[in-house]
C-alpha cells in the first residue's frame, strides 16, 4: 500500500461548518466502504481554499474512483516518499 495527498481546491473550505464536515466525512467512509477494495482516508488538512487529504491506496487510479463517487474534486495526486518531524533530527 503506498500513502498518498490529495489536493482540492474548495474556494471557501475554511468557512464549512462542522455539520459540513460531518457530511463530506461521512461522504468519503461510505465510498470507502462501498469500493471494497483496500484503501483508507486518514485525515484531511484544511485551508482557506483546500483541502489537502492523506489516503493510503494501492494507486492514483484507486483515489480518483473515491473522489468520482463522493464527488470529490481532484486537482493533484502526490504519493508520499517519506515523512519527517522533528523527531528526524534525533
Amino acid at each position: 500500500m503506498k500513502k498518498f495527498i490529495v489536493e482540492r481546491k474548495l474556494p471557501g473550505a475554511g468557512n464549512l461548518t462542522p455539520e459540513e464536515l460531518k457530511a463530506i466525512s461521512k461522504t468519503s467512509v461510505k465510498v470507502v466502504t462501498e469500493m471494497g477494495k483496500n484503501y483508507s482516508w486518514t485525515q484531511s488538512f484544511i485551508t482557506e481554499d483546500k483541502m489537502y487529504c492523506i489516503h493510503i491506496a494501492e494507486s492514483k487510479e484507486d483515489i480518483r474512483e473515491h473522489a468520482k463517487c463522493g464527488n470529490f474534486p481532484v486537482n493533484t495526486i502526490e504519493e508520499i516518499k517519506q515523512i519527517i518531524d522533528p523527531s528526524t533530527a534525533g
